[in-house]
């Protein structure tokens, strides 16, 4: 027979076991992001530097943004960190 403190504890229990699993979930789903992120970077500032001219932006400040790979870009940041040009 389930008494009422057991049954109880048991509840407890799953809502704390699903908890981490929603938590395991989301970290997954974020280095999956992180790592889309990093594989298509380059395409995505192409992306951005032309979207940036089509509006009126300066075409040379897009060039000195895409002459940089991203790759390059972060083993300066870990270096230096961030800095204006």
């Amino acid at each position: 027979m389930i008494t009422g403190g057991s049954m109880s504890r048991k509840l407890r229990n799953k809502k704390g076991q699903t908890l981490v699993e929603y938590i395991i979930l989301v970290v997954i789903i974020a280095i999956a992001v992180i790592a889309i992120a990093g594989a298509f970077s380059d395409r995505i500032r192409e992306m951005f530097g032309g979207a940036t001219v089509e509006l009126g932006g300066d075409q040379s400040a897009v060039d000195a943004a895409l002459d940089t790979q991203s790759k390059d870009f972060l083993k300066q940041v870990k270096k230096d960190g961030v800095q204006g040009n």
